[in-house]
């Protein structure tokens, strides 16, 4: 209440106009934009290889998608505010959430997780938290927080589920909702991901929830071997394999400068992997 949060804390010196911009966009899906990602695979395969043969280690995209989306947040922490109320806040922790299919069949139920960095992490540190959390949560008897959660509040009729998340919104919009729930909760984070590559799809883009924080939404689909310009110079044509992605964010937390270099600079931790290696002592915290 009164700008105070439990997961954020209010900015006050901002830019008149991005201070202002809240007001005239509401809700984050009036606020989202939608930019088509290309990231050529060449150097992801190369470092997944190379681990695998030198290190006994088995990489993945994911991995690597991770470990980039926190090397970003801890270099570029204006992508990591959040809108609430009017006010833009500066999260705590990095965190990313996502989706996990308890089992690849029809019948088997999906759950979500969410996992906390500080920004100092390497990729060696991103993927142990994956796979861990990955293990934990794979099997169709699991229950995680996340879903006792959800099977509590949605015990009553469906009226009272309606009544029960409208006051949840109320309480959050408001700074109250208890520290216990936002804990659980896969929609008061960084980035929301969309891994489609699993199940071999093509990437969406992916709607920004209202309830909660989530400032950004990553898809990532199946890769494609397309034609592309190897030389400018020459206009020589070849063929590479493409990881196609969606990214949708919300467009109130920074301006189109600061997220057009930001997704460069993921472009790159995509391409050349070995970038993550070493852990990051240089955390840039945002400015208040």
């Amino acid at each position: 209440m009164f700008g105070l949060r439990r997961d954020g804390k209010k900015i006050k010196n901002i830019d008149p106009l991005m201070k202002f911009v809240p007001h005239i966009m509401f809700e984050r899906n009036d606020a989202m934009v939608m930019q088509a990602q290309d990231y050529y695979c060449e150097g992801m395969d190369s470092y997944i290889s190379k681990k695998k043969e030198e290190e006994g280690l088995r990489f993945t995209y994911l991995d690597i998608l991770v470990a980039s989306i926190v090397r970003l947040l801890s270099l570029r922490p204006k992508l990591n505010r959040f809108i609430m109320n009017g006010r833009v806040f500066k999260r705590n922790n990095i965190q990313v959430s996502f989706v996990i299919k308890k089992k690849l069949i029809d019948a088997a139920d999906e759950t979500t997780v969410k996992l906390t960095f500080d920004g100092t992490e390497s990729i060696y540190d991103v993927k142990e938290k994956l796979d861990k959390v990955i293990q934990e949560n794979t099997g169709m008897d699991v229950k995680n927080d996340t879903d006792k959660v959800a099977k509590m509040l949605t015990r009553v009729p469906n009226f009272m589920i309606k009544i029960t998340v409208r006051f949840l919104m109320w309480l959050d919009k408001h700074g109250m909702l208890p520290k216990s729930l936002i804990e659980v909760s896969p929609f008061h984070t960084s980035v929301f991901l969309v891994h489609l590559k699993s199940i071999k799809m093509p990437p969406v883009f992916h709607h920004i929830y209202n309830f909660g924080t989530t400032g950004m939404f990553i898809s990532i689909g199946t890769e494609k071997y397309e034609p592309v310009v190897l030389d400018r110079h020459t206009k020589e044509i070849g063929v590479k394999k493409v990881l196609k992605a969606g990214v949708v964010g919300d467009e109130r937390i920074s301006d189109g400068l600061y997220n057009s270099l930001s997704l460069r600079l993921f472009k790159s931790y995509m391409e050349d992997p070995s970038i993550l290696d070493k852990r990051n002592d240089n955390v840039i915290r945002d400015e208040d």
